[in-house]
């Protein structure tokens, strides 16, 4: 109960934080503010006494109930996972960390490898399972995307581990802003790339652009939208293969926009947990019933769900999410292959516009 309480404290700080000024204004784009940025479509958004509100009655209710399924990770094949490849692999790490391996570009999205999605290691969410594939087992990383600063999308100890991997560090792509906090933190990164919405980076063959998403920044009660956020766009050429990386968003005409101009995706991770309750939730966190929609508006071959199971950052068990995502996918008449979930250390393997599974279960 203390951990939950202290995580409030923080978290409510958050909600009525100061911004200083933003180095990267420019007043001709709409998300820019001199303070930092904003979202471009308005939305409700709850205010402090609306997150006490909710913190009272999740605690009321002895909100969320316990898993009553198994969420434990199965055996990764590091092997297998180190072996050079044409083929297009991707692997669940646990929350939005996935390794993406392109043929022999390996991409890694918002690391966090460590106990807790918190500033201080004896008090925040905790992981429910340890990462489906141990940092020190993943192969070489090329590139790591970073879609916005919060704790459980941007890890101090797991970027510090990736910056001093054998073989130089990965390249870095960041929202405006985070960068300052990379350059302040981790200075091993050699480097990194800041980028605004629609702006474009290669590494390699492959074209990384920032993605415009509604959501929000924070990782201290005083820098609040200070900087940016956004989902990642993948395009590599051999293999030929269309990448969306979510990371954390609600849903908005954001997401038919970027189906417009960047679309078809060949895969698209999308989050599809921490949505209750949605009066709070709904303006930043999509429920699965939105995560499919969003599939639709992205024009997506294919999605994997992210951002459910391994922390507690919501009203809904961890194992809600998959059982709310069967529904939703039966409902619009989506098949299950086509909008999949994976257990914590799986990996699957395209072939023949198929995912095919590789990873055993327990």
């Amino acid at each position: 109960m203390m951990r939950r309480g202290a995580a409030a404290v923080l978290a409510a700080c958050a909600v009525a934080g100061c911004s200083p000024v933003n180095p990267y204004y420019d007043s001709s784009q709409p998300h820019h503010t001199p303070h930092g940025f904003r979202n471009l479509y308005s939305y409700a958004q709850p205010g402090t006494l609306d997150f006490w509100r909710w913190q009272f009655d999740r605690w009321a209710q002895g909100l969320p109930p316990p898993p009553t399924e198994s969420l434990a990770p199965v055996v990764a094949d590091t092997a297998w996972l180190k072996e050079p490849s044409p083929d297009v692999r991707v692997s669940w790490v646990g929350h939005s960390t996935l390794l993406v391996q392109l043929g022999q570009f390996n991409l890694l999205t918002d690391p966090v490898f460590s106990e807790r999605a918190s500033p201080f290691g004896f008090m925040g969410p905790r992981r429910h399972q340890p990462p489906g594939i141990a940092l020190a087992d993943l192969p070489h990383i090329d590139a790591v995307v970073i879609s916005h600063n919060h704790y459980d999308h941007l890890d101090f100890e797991s970027v510090k581990a990736l910056a001093a991997q054998p073989g130089g560090p990965p390249v870095f792509m960041v929202p405006l802003g985070v960068d300052v906090w990379f350059r302040r933190n981790v200075p091993e990164v050699t480097d990194l790339r800041p980028l605004d919405w629609w702006g474009q980076t290669m590494v390699g063959d492959a074209i990384l652009t920032l993605l415009p998403v509604q959501h929000w920044s924070a990782r201290t009660p005083f820098d609040r939208n200070v900087s940016l956020w956004g989902a990642w766009a993948v395009r590599t050429r051999e293999p030929a293969f269309n990448f969306l990386f979510g990371g954390d968003f609600g849903y908005s005409k954001d997401i038919a926009t970027i189906g417009e101009r960047m679309g078809p995706f060949d895969l698209a991770a999308l989050p599809i947990g921490a949505y209750a309750p949605r009066w709070f939730m709904r303006g930043h966190h999509m429920n699965p019933t939105e995560a499919v929609q969003a599939h639709r508006d992205l024009d997506a071959r294919t999605s994997v769900a992210i951002h459910w199971g391994t922390f507690e950052l919501a009203d809904e068990a961890l194992d809600q999410p998959p059982r709310d995502l069967a529904r939703a996918r039966r409902y619009a008449g989506v098949p299950s292959d086509e909008f999949f979930v994976m257990r914590h250390g799986e990996s699957r393997v395209w072939r023949d516009g198929r995912w095919l599974i590789r990873a055993p279960e327990n």
